[in-house]
């Protein structure tokens, strides 16, 4: 999953990847049905197999960022046509947002939807599991660590790490894909990270999945796409085997399709999306569903897929780097390249003359375009673009190159400035050593950033 999603073209990006709208030819009838977790109201539709019998059923858990009931209902009308009563609901809104997310509550509210399908006529209320894609893999086995009224937990591109280091590591292979190299990869997936970490805008960027997973006595269907560039999939498969075979639940199946993406999609290269879904996923969570009558499962693992990269353990912030301190070294660096420019605007409509006004003119101006243009890339980048990298020179994009040139200008003019200041014996005062600061305060918060890193 993407875990983590953010607004504006990230969200739209991530959203291509795991939304669902290939048809399935309907072969099933539907009830709506309601419940409530947390004090709020989800609705939802189950999606039932024709005919009589008392029938497995599946909650479908949804991956990140918002969804309603649709965007499950291709593989919900398959699983029916598989004789599994399927239900599917609409995601919670309140409590549930780009900043703000829980996912014991969303546990819950998938136990909850669990207690609405097995008082469903026609359900089996026994044979009751949870079907969770990306975030979702994440959510579906909480929910059946919590209760064994959970039957069984399929997941669809379950992560084996954290939701920091998930999204980290997706980032980078985004960029790279994209022909992006040094500085701004590291800013991207690790110090931007980082601090968002930091400053408690990820929500559940630290949830440990492990912990959870050895909890889990439930028999485990776990699938991934080889091609999965949302989840890095072969750390996944390695640690769902590693924790249920150390926890001594053997009861689990880990399947890899061949080319398919993160949401069991087609895919040339990992990072389109094909029509339909990957030949033989939804035969495959019929048929393992429906055999879970005749007996315990043996315990079964594809080779995890090879990864060009290895996700990375994301480091705590130092003091130094923590959000209020970059913040505030950005905004004084800010201020004292701004002072100058003001103050000299004054100076001249009271007829008075400007010291040092060429060097110190281009350090104030390259320490303004750094500084504000850094800020506008740094938010059109965390909104998406990373995602989407675009014209790259150098293995850089251009607006990166751009900033790096600039705040190497920075470092030359405050040179200069410094020179022309020390020879001219202070002339200038204050102002111009309120800008030389500026400068001392700009270089370390540069290096930190990665603008004045190869």
């Amino acid at each position: 999953m993407l875990l983590w999603k953010r607004t504006g073209a990230i969200g739209t990006a991530i959203a291509a990847v795991l939304a669902v709208s290939s048809p399935v030819p309907a072969a099933a009838s539907a009830g709506d049905v309601s419940f409530t977790s947390h004090g709020v109201t989800l609705h939802g539709t189950v999606v039932a197999p024709r005919g009589g019998g008392a029938a497995p059923g599946i909650v479908m858990v949804h991956g990140s960022g918002e969804h309603d009931r649709d965007d499950y209902r291709a593989e919900a009308e398959a699983f029916a046509k598989a004789g599994i009563a399927t239900l599917i609901y609409d995601k919670r809104t309140e409590g549930y947002s780009l900043f703000e997310r829980d996912y014991s509550v969303l546990a819950d509210d998938a136990l909850a939807a669990v207690q609405a399908l097995r008082s469903r006529p026609g359900v089996d209320p026994a044979r009751v599991g949870v079907w969770g894609l990306s975030e979702g893999g994440w959510v579906a086995p909480l929910a059946a660590s919590k209760s064994q009224d959970v039957a069984f937990v399929v997941t669809i591109g379950a992560n084996g790490v954290s939701p920091d280091r998930q999204q980290s590591w997706a980032f980078e292979t985004y960029l790279r894909r994209g022909g992006v190299t040094g500085s701004m990869v590291d800013m991207v997936a690790s110090t931007n990270m980082r601090t968002l970490a930091g400053a408690g805008v990820f929500p559940e960027a630290g949830y440990d999945p492990v912990p959870v997973l050895e909890k889990v006595r439930q028999p485990v269907l776990g699938v991934w796409g080889e091609l999965d560039r949302l989840t890095p999939p072969g750390e996944a498969v390695r640690i769902f085997r590693e924790t249920l075979e150390r926890t001594g639940n053997r009861q689990y199946t880990l399947k890899v399709f061949p080319q398919a993406q993160h949401a069991l999609r087609p895919t040339t290269d990992g990072f389109d999306k094909l029509d339909g879904f990957a030949p033989g996923y939804l035969d495959l969570v019929g048929t393992w569903v429906n055999g879970l009558k005749d007996g315990p499962v043996r315990s079964s693992a594809d080779p995890p897929p090879v990864q060009a990269s290895q996700s990375a353990a994301l480091a705590p912030l130092a003091w130094y780097e923590t959000p209020w301190s970059q913040i505030a070294v950005w905004a004084l660096a800010l201020l004292a390249f701004a002072a100058y420019p003001v103050t000299a605007l004054f100076r001249r409509r009271r007829g008075g003359t400007v010291p040092l006004a060429k060097p110190a003119r281009w350090l104030a101006s390259t320490g303004l375009a750094a500084t504000a243009g850094f800020l506008v890339y740094y938010v059109v980048l965390t909104t998406g673009a990373a995602m989407a990298p675009g014209p790259v020179l150098l293995g850089r994009t251009l607006p990166w190159l751009a900033l790096q040139l600039i705040a190497v200008g920075v470092v030359a003019t405050g040179v200069v400035t410094a020179v022309s200041w020390w020879r001219a014996k202070g002339g200038g005062g204050i102002r111009v050593g309120l800008l030389l600061a500026g400068a001392v305060l700009f270089v370390p918060w540069a290096v930190h950033w990665g603008l004045l890193v190869p």
